[in-house]
């Protein structure tokens, strides 16, 4: 992904700005492994929340792409299926004239209306010996007297493995970057709803709840991490 770290930094900012999903932070971290959650309400029911899951291409964040151009994803939403990008063909004297392609994760289950999970290392994690699996359900959110009002959308990250990253700095800027794609598909199903209704969330019942830290990327080791590691 192009620009990872720097635009990680600022979706953390987008994020801040338009308000954070619940629960949205990195909830575990070891010397070879993180955990990334979040959870956002929109006012749909499940079965369009799923359809706008599926297509990527319509709310996925144009700066978080190698081609940079979202309208270049695809995700085929059974088991082995792939989500998968083009890389368009190049113009010009020394340009090949082929097309690129890269597969970012593997569909390991796809239930419509309920749960997407997939396999892969996202962006510069690419290019490590890390594994990496993405859990995204859709829990109906109903009313006080009972009735459909929405969908909960929690989306989990885990990621373990070898790698050359320092966990501290990728797991913040990973978390940014999955923050600002779960916004981004709640923008595009009628923006987030306000804050989740009193007592346990379902993020929480679904996971456990979500750890105290908060600690801030800082942006010149963010620099040096994109200028060590490339994209």
């Amino acid at each position: 992904m192009i620009r990872f770290v720097r635009a990680a930094l600022v979706a953390c900012c987008a994020i801040c700005a338009l308000g954070a999903p619940a629960g949205a932070e990195v909830t575990e971290t070891s010397d070879s492994h993180f955990v990334t959650r979040h959870a956002v309400d929109v006012a749909v029911p499940p079965a369009d929340a799923w359809l706008a899951l599926i297509s990527p291409a319509d709310w996925w964040n144009d700066s978080h792409t190698w081609s940079a151009d979202a309208a270049n994803l695809a995700l085929t939403p059974q088991a082995g299926g792939c989500f998968c990008e083009t890389i368009p063909a190049e113009d010009g004297e020394n340009a090949s004239g082929l097309e690129g392609s890269v597969q970012h994760m593997s569909v390991l289950q796809a239930v419509p209306r309920k749960v997407l999970r997939m396999r892969g290392a996202l962006g510069p994690l690419q290019s490590e010996p890390v594994d990496g699996v993405m859990t995204i359900t859709l829990q109906p959110i109903e009313d006080d007297d009972g009735e459909l009002a929405g969908t909960r959308i929690v989306w989990e990250y885990i990621v373990g493995g070898a790698m050359r990253f320092e966990i501290p700095q990728i797991s913040k800027a990973v978390d940014g970057v999955i923050g600002q794609q779960a916004l981004g598909l709640a923008e595009a199903l009628g923006g987030p709803l306000g804050e989740n209704a009193e007592g346990p969330s379902a993020f929480d019942s679904a996971f456990g709840p979500a750890s105290d830290d908060s600690d801030t990327q800082d942006e010149q080791e963010a620099e040096a991490f994109e200028e060590g590691r490339g994209r």
